[in-house]
């Protein structure tokens, strides 16, 4: 009969000291949807969370599905004009009425959530991913007579620009590339330009956009 080293048979197996549980109240067991499921950050709106939708350099427009919260493609950029920062949206923002008000001769808001381009001395290659931005900015834009104001935001922790903390301590010729970016990435050719590019402002008047679309999202979606 075949006989086990001593040191080979099977021993009872020590108990670990059991893991800590995970509270079911600090964790989404399903995906929550990147609009509606995840919130601007306890800190907005100096820093706020945001959702990346498109990655700089990349020609497809992506936008987030409405219904699903997948991301879906939109179209292919149509103009050789490709993003020049990281670019998303605000969680549980919503551009109506307040947001409308803060910009001149607008009819409406556009009714999506609040736009944000993040800027990024490392590059970041992946899409759908959630960020802490510091916000420093914005872009007044005007689109078929909508508010579609672009927020500016640098990482947080980001080792060249997460210092500055007003637009205008980035450099012109970057907001020049983010500019023209959107005054013409929606051209099509033999027809007028419907995008207008108003202005520039700091943080002042970035952080008073952002909160009048947290307040046109619980107005909205109450």
């Amino acid at each position: 009969m075949r006989r086990t080293h001593p040191r080979l048979r099977s021993r009872p197996r020590r108990r670990n000291s059991p893991r800590p549980r995970v509270s079911d109240s600090s964790y989404s067991r399903w995906r929550p949807h990147p609009w509606h499921g995840l919130d601007p950050g306890a800190d907005a709106p100096r820093v706020v969370n945001a959702y990346i939708e498109i990655t700089p350099f990349d020609l497809m427009k992506y936008e987030v599905d409405k219904a699903s919260g997948y991301l879906r493609v939109d179209r292919p950029q149509r103009t050789s004009s490709s993003p020049p920062s990281l670019y998303g949206f605000i969680p549980q923002t919503y551009c109506g009425e307040r947001v409308r008000r803060l910009a001149p001769g607008c009819e409406r808001g556009d009714g999506d959530p609040l736009d944000i381009c993040v800027i990024s001395e490392r590059p970041i290659n992946h899409s759908e991913i959630l960020l802490r931005a510091a916000v420093v900015g914005g872009l007044k834009i005007i689109d078929r007579g909508e508010a579609d104001d672009k927020i500016i935001a640098v990482l947080e922790g980001d080792y060249v620009w997460g210092g500055a903390d007003d637009i205008r301590q980035l450099p012109e010729a970057l907001l020049e590339r983010i500019e023209h970016y959107f005054s013409t990435y929606k051209l099509v050719p033999d027809q007028p330009a419907n995008i207008t590019v108003a202005g520039r402002s700091g943080y002042p008047e970035a952080a008073a956009v952002i909160r009048a679309a947290i307040e046109d999202y619980r107005e909205e979606f109450a």
